[in-house]
């Protein structure tokens, strides 16, 4: 009985770990993610932000301008796209 106990309080131990490491995952990490996506897309879709852009993702408001992009309180700096490096050829 004494070792069913025991096998019985690491299942706990683990099932609560388990939703600690799912919850800081949902909380923390995956905002960013999100944020960054929203922001790298909003990028791209105004010439590395050059050109005046507004977008709306998940409720909130994207915008870009003089070479940034702004969302949810996070700025980014837009990388300039080049279309001169689409037609690379290898020997």
């Amino acid at each position: 009985m004494k070792e069913a106990t025991g096998e019985l309080n690491m299942t706990v131990i683990t099932v609560v770990a388990i939703a600690a490491l799912a919850a800081f995952f949902y909380l923390v990490i995956w905002p960013i993610i999100q944020n960054g996506a929203a922001i790298n897309s909003a990028c791209n879709a105004s010439n590395g932000g050059n050109s005046s852009y507004t977008t709306t993702v998940n409720g909130k408001k994207v915008t870009c301008g003089n070479g940034k992009c702004t969302y949810n309180g996070t700025t980014k700096q837009c990388e300039e796209t080049s279309k001169s490096n689409t037609n690379l050829t290898t020997t």
